[in-house]
């Protein structure tokens, strides 16, 4: 007993241009998102036992799919990984490049799905500190919340990341900040606790975000057998968490006061 699935249907389909019927083996079973893709073509199914091709004549009597005067068509989109063309993109999927698309469980679309998230609490956390009007953190977080963006650009379109800084510092700089801040900032190396107050909650909470997005990046990265690709974007992800640490040591320092 044959099962045959959507994306059955589309490979066997792709070069075939305009049908109007499907012939199938009797007992043939199709996946509901099959029977749903032969619907939506308006193509009928048909079962037989007869030993003709599963294919009916193109809707066009007077060219066959296989005419070779008639190139195939173009699809709008092709599913990566499967050299399938199709002009409607399936819900299940998104773009990952141009026109290629990929299930939207693919490590890069997870990826850039913790990139949005991580924006999202970065807007919090500025909501909270301007409501507490500490503008240098609505400042300083808005700076991160700019570099994420460019990263993630240069994600969805494969630019190299550009060389970066915090608060007017090269990353180096904040790199050995976040590891001594008793030596840069007076204070030794902080665990947060609810004492410390909301403001450090919400930056805690993001510089959270950002070490799961930067495990996401390595998922979405790190060939087993070519090794990291993208180290621009891991590195980057590595030092912007030690940005947001310095943040919060700076907060615990009282670099950050309340104003007005």
């Amino acid at each position: 007993m044959k099962v045959i699935t959507e994306l059955d249907l589309r490979s066997d389909l792709k070069n075939l241009g305009d049908i109007t019927t499907y012939r199938v083996p009797p007992g043939t079973i199709l996946t509901p998102a099959a029977k749903s893709f032969l619907n939506e073509n308006k193509i009928e199914l048909v079962f037989s036992d007869e030993k003709t091709p599963l294919r009916e004549e193109s809707k066009d009597p007077g060219k066959t799919a296989a005419d070779p005067e008639t190139p195939p068509k173009k699809p709008r989109y092709i599913l990566l990984g499967t050299d399938i063309g199709t002009d409607k993109k399936p819900e299940a999927y998104t773009h990952l490049r141009g026109n290629y698309l990929v299930p939207k469980t693919h490590p890069r679309i997870k990826l850039r799905g913790k990139i949005d998230s991580l924006q999202a609490h970065i807007l919090l956390a500025q909501v909270r500190a301007k409501q507490l009007r500490m503008e240098n953190i609505v400042k300083d977080l808005d700076e991160i919340l700019n570099f994420v963006r460019k990263l993630l650009r240069a994600e969805v379109l494969s630019e190299p990341v550009e060389d970066f800084g915090f608060f007017g510092l090269s990353h180096q700089e904040i790199r050995e900040i976040s590891h001594n801040p008793k030596k840069a900032l007076g204070v030794p190396h902080i665990l947060p606790n609810y004492e410390m107050g909301e403001m450090m909650a919400y930056l805690n909470l993001v510089r959270t975000q950002v070490r799961e997005t930067e495990l996401a990046a390595v998922e979405a990265f790190l060939d087993p057998t070519e090794g990291p690709q993208r180290e621009d974007i891991l590195t980057a992800l590595n030092r912007l968490s030690s940005a947001v640490y310095v943040m919060m040591c700076r907060l615990e320092a009282g670099k950050y006061k309340g104003q007005g």
